[in-house]
């Protein structure tokens, strides 16, 4: 135990985008594994402690200042969670895929000259598309995404595993579901519905959904993805099979059932519905995912269903607003 302890408070490890809705939950898991200070955040944004200590302020389009961080702090393990989201990308098409992709380039070539040891970038379902198979969508599914989101996290996936096979670059990744949490506020994605509804049943007692009411999505209760995350992370290099990124499932439901969920908590919440562009979006991903190879190639499973997810939410949400 004393040597895996000592093996553990060796490694320094940088997180982009950690002020974000992954980022802030997975910041504060892996200082309490490694210690507060072997764990570097950062993100575009000034930081909203300013008693962390261990906070910088960086834009990774600037592969300069990355190069730099890295050495300074010589750090041997990076996160690199910062992205354009779904909806926001199709606003930005050209913004949202050269920050998703040059940032993503910028570590793995950084993992190829042996400055850092391993790397985690996240992928997403939307890599999938209308043509994939909606219900169990397996791990090698037909993928054509229709999305600037999806476009570039497919492409990710192919370069982490491009780097792996010509380089031995260690890159894992995951295709998160949506993810559901209630310590950051939406954030850009068309799965943010399953938070929003939430804040608003608490604070308006009635929402309108963007999405139509029998619209099924995987979807995962943020502790479920963080621990995903790291056991991935601390998984034996020979027994992962995937170097493009792994599928990940915990739930699926639509926003009648989490409204319905909903209403055994607050009877009188009301929901209506009027579907915008994201409802496109959400149409050309799966309903259901098949995660079996992350099952057999590092033991996941999940812990959260809807009404244990739903608990959480609202017995969270209701001490965090004050209601």
């Amino acid at each position: 135990m004393l040597a895996n302890r000592q093996i553990i408070m060796a490694e320094k490890i940088l997180v982009t985008g950690a002020l974000g809705q992954i980022g802030s939950e997975l910041t504060l898991a892996l200082r309490e594994i490694y210690g507060v200070e072997n764990v570097l955040s950062t993100d575009i944004q000034d930081q909203e402690n300013q008693s962390d200590p261990y906070y910088e302020k960086l834009d990774v389009m600037d592969a300069g200042k990355i190069a730099e961080i890295v050495e300074q702090h010589k750090i041997t393990i990076v996160y690199h969670l910062a992205a354009m989201l779904s909806a926001t990308a199709e606003k930005y098409p050209k913004k949202g895929w050269d920050l998703n992709m040059d940032s993503l380039l910028t570590f793995l070539e950084l993992a190829k000259e042996k400055k850092i040891k391993q790397l985690y970038w996240p992928s997403s379902i939307a890599i999938f598309g209308p043509d994939t198979p909606k219900n169990n969508t397996e791990q090698n599914a037909l993928a054509i995404p229709t999305t600037v989101y999806g476009i570039s996290k497919r492409a990710g996936e192919f370069w982490c595993n491009y780097y792996y096979e010509k380089f031995g670059v260690d890159v894992r990744s995951i295709r998160y579901p949506g993810l559901i949490s209630w310590k950051t506020r939406p954030g850009g994605g068309t799965t943010d519905y399953a938070v929003d509804i939430y804040y608003q049943a608490l604070e308006e007692g009635k929402y309108e959904c963007f999405l139509s009411e029998n619209t099924a999505l995987p979807m995962m209760y943020m502790d479920d993805a963080i621990r995903a995350t790291i056991e991935l992370m601390q998984a034996d290099a020979d027994k992962l099979t995937v170097r493009t990124s792994y599928n990940l499932h915990a739930l699926s439901f639509t926003p009648k059932e989490i409204a319905e969920d909903i209403q055994k908590h607050i009877p009188d919440f009301e929901i209506s519905y009027k579907p915008d562009f994201r409802q496109e979006i959400a149409d050309s991903w799966p309903g259901s995912i098949d995660d079996s190879v992350a099952q057999k190639d590092w033991n996941w499973k999940p812990k959260f269903d809807l009404s244990a997810m739903t608990e959480a939410m609202l017995g969270n949400l209701k001490e965090k607003l004050g209601k």
